[in-house]
């Protein structure tokens, strides 16, 4: 893999997620071969799909025993009710697949994707106590405080040592990107708003906090993470460094919203300073959502396999400004770059052509 396009064989873990698609995509248009691992994989040109339960040491094992991929692409999670249940979970993910790995000749990288939860903190403490200063970079470290994603790392950190590969940390801002079933999904879940707001002449109310309507912020598109992420196992300065990755533009909600807006045909409606939480605003949804979808031909029916409005929420209402630094990649040579309002066009308009939205 001496070059950054040279070909090899990947496994991409959590291929059927935002990141992982998007990912694989890119991996598949520059010659590798992918392998997509995931609970139920779902067809995507160019990858063989892997079944594998990673709560399942054995089962995982069985699943990987004829891979030998070059690079591991770690881009998935699963929710647990607590932290400490995070932790223990994903974690164990981590550990079973790279365990599971080590029959065969090993792999040369392995990628892990977190996000900004590294600086922000868990969700129950998510934006609180002491916060490092924005924007965030990478050699601000961790807080002091239970993460799960510090314990994804460390797993990531054991296996290197003792298997001897290379390792990278990815660590997006929130991700513009397509998925159904995806728990972290604010492009999507912004579409459906947006469509449920013009089919009831409902206004198109921002749902966030005056900090995020009137800050500076940064967004990630799916595609600019999995740029990095090739940047990264192909290219050994990059080898054993953990960096952040957004788009490269700064912008203001107050400004955003009423381009997205715009694209839907819609009006923004003022901000009144208050926050307008979406999972209140979508809480009985689901049935209108079901008759747009019956009477627009649509594929998902199923709002909540869409739209993750908590985590929007979680995104939008938090008090801080909160903006990322990509200095180290740059200086490295990663020089990607993607406007984030193209971002969520290029989304929209993609979801319209699926038939996801009408």
């Amino acid at each position: 893999m001496a070059g950054s396009n040279s070909a090899g064989t990947a496994l991409v873990v959590g291929a059927s997620g935002i990141v992982g698609s998007a990912t694989s995509k890119l991996l598949v248009e520059q010659g590798w071969t992918v392998h997509g691992l995931a609970r139920r994989p779902t067809a995507q040109d160019g990858v063989t799909g892997v079944a594998a339960d990673l709560l399942d040491p054995a089962a995982t094992a069985a699943a990987l025993a004829d891979l030998t991929p070059d690079a591991v692409f770690i881009t998935t999670w699963l929710r647990q009710d607590s932290e400490a249940e995070n932790i223990r979970v994903n974690s164990a993910m981590v550990r079973n697949l790279l365990d599971g790995l080590r029959p065969s000749k090993g792999p040369r990288h392995v990628a892990l994707v977190t996000g900004l939860k590294h600086y922000l903190g868990p969700f129950e403490a998510y934006g609180k106590g002491a916060l490092p200063q924005t924007p965030f970079r990478e050699e601000q470290g961790r807080l002091d405080v239970e993460n799960f994603y510090y314990a994804q790392e460390d797993e990531v950190f054991a296996a290197a040592a003792r298997d001897g590969f290379t390792w990278s940390v990815h660590r997006p801002h929130t991700v513009i990107g397509k998925a159904v079933g995806n728990a972290m999904n604010m492009g999507t879940t912004l579409a459906v708003y947006a469509t449920l707001c013009k089919e009831t002449g409902r206004p198109f109310r921002f749902p966030g906090s005056a900090a995020q309507w009137d800050g500076l912020t940064d967004m990630t598109d799916a595609r600019q993470l999995a740029q990095q992420l090739l940047w990264a196992a192909t290219t050994p300065a990059a080898a054993n460094e953990a960096f952040n990755i957004v788009n490269g533009d700064v912008f203001r909600w107050s400004w955003m919203w009423s381009r997205i807006a715009d694209w839907f045909g819609i009006a923004a409606a003022p901000f009144d300073g208050s926050v307008q939480p979406l999972e209140t605003q979508m809480a009985d949804d689901a049935a209108l959502w079901r008759q747009i979808a019956e009477r627009d031909g649509l594929v998902e029916r199923n709002l909540s396999r869409l739209a993750s409005p908590w985590h929007t929420d979680a995104d939008l209402g938090r008090p801080i400004e909160v903006v990322t630094d990509m200095s180290k990649s740059r200086r490295l040579g990663f020089t990607a770059y993607q406007p984030t309002d193209d971002a969520f066009f290029d989304l929209f308009a993609e979801l319209r052509a699926e038939r996801l939205i009408p």
